[in-house]
């Protein structure tokens, strides 16, 4: 929650509100297509303790889509359950996408935060610097081996 009280009346589009009769109205379609289509798992309203359908607007939104793909574009009613079902999907995984990449920046932002503080607790002592001198000089080393005493 962001802290403040959602007002208990406050309708979203989420909303189941409508009966059947309002909903058939709303889409355009017949009471009984309304039936067949949650029959079908095309569009599938609450229900209210009586088992009686509540419509939400996206569900009526949904039923003209369904509508829309059955007669003017000719889709058939498993066609366009599987048209739904692709398409929750892939808002499922935008919506997964977005929060992955959410987290990311998270992260990102609180390493570079570690980062400055490691940076920032560096000792600034001034250390007398001698040169290295460079030789040719070559060594070899020798493992030792079990039983054998130093050289």
């Amino acid at each position: 929650m962001d802290g403040r009280r959602r007002n208990p009346y406050e309708l979203t589009e989420d909303t189941p509100v409508y009966v059947i009769s309002v909903a058939a109205q709303l889409s355009g379609l017949h009471p009984q297509t309304l039936r067949q289509y949650d029959r079908l798992g095309l569009v599938s309203p609450d229900r209210t303790p009586g088992r009686g359908r509540r419509y939400s607007a996206r569900d009526i939104e949904l039923l003209r889509q369904v509508q829309q793909l059955s007669q003017d574009e000719g889709i058939n009613l498993a066609g366009i359950k599987r048209i739904i079902e692709l398409e929750n999907q892939v808002a499922a995984l935008q919506a997964r996408a977005a929060e992955l990449a959410a987290a990311l920046d998270g992260a990102a932002t609180a390493m570079r935060q570690r980062e400055a503080a490691v940076h920032a607790s560096y000792r600034r002592d001034l250390v007398p610097y001698q040169e290295v001198q460079q030789t040719s000089a070559l060594v070899v080393w020798r493992p030792k081996r079990h039983g054998q005493t130093p050289d």
